[in-house]
């Protein structure tokens, strides 16, 4: 795996001066996908006018077809977006309400009596990672479904991480919930009715629930998405390896992920949302509000989307997503109209969202963050093996597999760090860095996770 050197980030510069916008764009991606950095399509609107659509790199590994604007891609959290316009039409078509309680439509979750709609549309409700419990209690032989999370759930009542609407954290388990809800609410299964309430209705032909291992079908142009062993240095499916073949026992889960679609048809989406075709005005304008806490301070998450209030390039309404083999952003900026999709199938990339946002408004691009990585030898990597509480039910665990350092946070993939110092630490699939602290007996007894501006302190426990 190629990083995008110095030199490189020079030559980015010297191409872009003097072109003009769209010119400027696919220097920049160019020059990602030569370096390995990008690999998947790309596509770029203003005003509902594509004005940059390109794909780069291949489909599928083995038999070396290409991706194009019709790749089809799976969306991972980018999905949920979807479960909340479903809750949401339903709402407006008075099959439920938002402050429900959710045992209304899943009973065996009675024992979480103040848990709401609303509260998993936005992230608040304070339900534990379903991922780390089934990592634990499911039989990984079977293939899981909503159902599973339901009945673990059920059956072992794990304690709330925190009481509902007193704070923010994200929450895959919610949004799962969100689906069986909706399907209880419906009468129909969560694919059949965003099939024919969303994607028939929006001419999304492309765009469709997929579970390609729980239930196999033929897809045409299917954009396998790949992981890179570090090891190895070969691309594999995340299936082979032990370390993301969750991909495999997880498979029937949908609402928190699962949609598949194509570039075309994520503009038909983009496009759509600026229409009444599928909610009223009223609660078109719901979807992009922020929650309230109960200390009246507000969080940056609607329902289905992260919002910024950007003092540069006005309100901007978004979302990542992040799956073994798949990295996928949709970045709608809804003061000015402007749309950028990326669909990605391997993991080691980027995601050039501020370089792009840069060079749509013409101002300069962020400073390129180049790290120079160290070599440590075994006997200091060892001592910082261990596991970190960032707090109850959330860890930072850090272990050493062939002479290379790996992080892996509850209900994520490992990912290895690089040394740049002997207590400073950097990833490469993101950018984000481990900061380890000492005390005076000279024994490693914190860590902090630096990224986006952020500092998580995680207090070493074993």
């Amino acid at each position: 795996m190629r990083l995008i050197t110095t030199l490189s980030i020079l030559l980015i510069g010297q191409i872009l001066f003097g072109q003009n916008r769209v010119q400027k764009i696919d220097s920049l991606l160019t020059v990602m996908h030569k370096n390995e950095k990008l690999n998947g399509s790309v596509l770029i609107a203003e005003k509902g006018k594509v004005i940059y659509k390109h794909s780069f790199g291949y489909s599928n590994e083995e038999t070396k077809q290409e991706l194009d604007e019709n790749s089809i891609f799976e969306l991972a959290s980018c999905s949920k977006q979807f479960t909340a316009m479903a809750i949401m039409m339903l709402k407006e078509n008075g099959r439920l309400n938002l402050d429900d309680n959710i045992s209304k439509f899943i009973p065996e979750l009675a024992n979480y009596k103040d848990i709401t709609i609303r509260n998993l549309l936005n992230h608040t409700g304070g339900l534990p990672d379903y991922m780390v419990l089934m990592d634990s209690l499911f039989d990984k032989s079977k293939i899981a479904t909503n159902k599973d999370i339901i009945s673990i759930f059920s059956k072992n009542q794990p304690k709330i991480v925190f009481e509902p609407n007193t704070k923010y954290e994200y929450s895959n388990t919610g949004y799962a919930l969100l689906a069986s809800i909706i399907e209880k609410a419906s009468g129909q299964t969560f694919a059949d009715y965003l099939q024919k309430k969303i994607f028939t209705p929006l001419k999304m032909t492309k765009s469709f629930v997929y579970t390609r291992r729980y239930s196999p079908k033929k897809v045409d142009n299917y954009a396998f998405g790949y992981v890179y062993s570090d090891s190895l240095k070969k691309y594999f499916l995340p299936d082979s390896l032990t370390e993301t073949n969750m991909v495999i026992w997880l498979d029937g889960i949908v609402g928190d992920g699962c949609v598949n679609s194509t570039v075309n048809d994520l503009l038909k989406w983009d496009r759509a949302l600026y229409t009444n075709k599928l909610l009223s005005k009223e609660g078109m304008a719901e979807l992009f509000q922020v929650a309230t806490l109960n200390d009246k301070s507000k969080t940056k998450y609607g329902f289905g989307w992260a919002i910024d209030d950007n003092a540069d390039f006005g309100k901007i309404v978004s979302h990542s997503g992040g799956w073994p083999g798949y990295v996928t952003y949709i970045d709608r900026h809804i003061t000015n109209d402007k749309t950028i999709i990326i669909l990605q199938n391997h993991n080691n990339v980027s995601i050039p969202v501020k370089s792009i946002r840069s060079i749509l408004y013409n101002k300069p691009l962020p400073k390129p963050i180049v790290r120079k990585e160290v070599a440590l030898p075994t006997e200091q990597l060892q001592k910082l093996i261990g596991v970190y509480e960032v707090e109850k039910d959330f860890e930072i665990k850090i272990k050493l597999e062939n002479n290379q350092l790996f992080t892996q946070l509850t209900g994520q993939n490992a990912f290895p760090i690089f040394a740049e110092s002997e207590q400073l630490f950097f990833l490469k699939v993101v950018d984000a860095q481990l900061q380890f602290e000492k005390n005076d007996k000279d024994e490693i007894v914190k860590l902090y996770l630096l990224q986006n501006g952020n500092k998580i302190e995680a207090k070493r426990i074993k």
